[in-house]
């Protein structure tokens, strides 16, 4: 399992566009993924449950990837919300 705590710098957050992008990027991959924001954890792989987490431009979050191809899907999800611009 490798947890990855970060600040998102994607502007606008993880609204409705991002966070579908999001979710498809994460259904990509084998591995479980999940987004921790203030003790809440849910599925990366849930739209639905990626926008019930409100993650604004700023927010500090945990990023969780626990499976087989981990490693990339951590690299991966980071590199999306660590972009300032999509």
């Amino acid at each position: 399992m490798l947890i990855k705590r970060m600040t998102v710098q994607l502007s606008g957050g993880l609204q409705a566009r991002h966070t579908a992008l999001f979710a498809r990027e994460a259904c990509s991959f084998q591995s479980d993924i999940f987004i921790t924001k203030y003790g809440k954890c849910v599925s990366g792989k849930s739209i639905m449950k990626v926008m019930a987490l409100a993650v604004k431009k700023g927010d500090e979050i945990t990023l969780l990837t626990n499976g087989v191809d981990e490693h990339a899907a951590a690299r991966t999800l980071e590199e999306f919300l660590l972009t300032k611009h999509r």
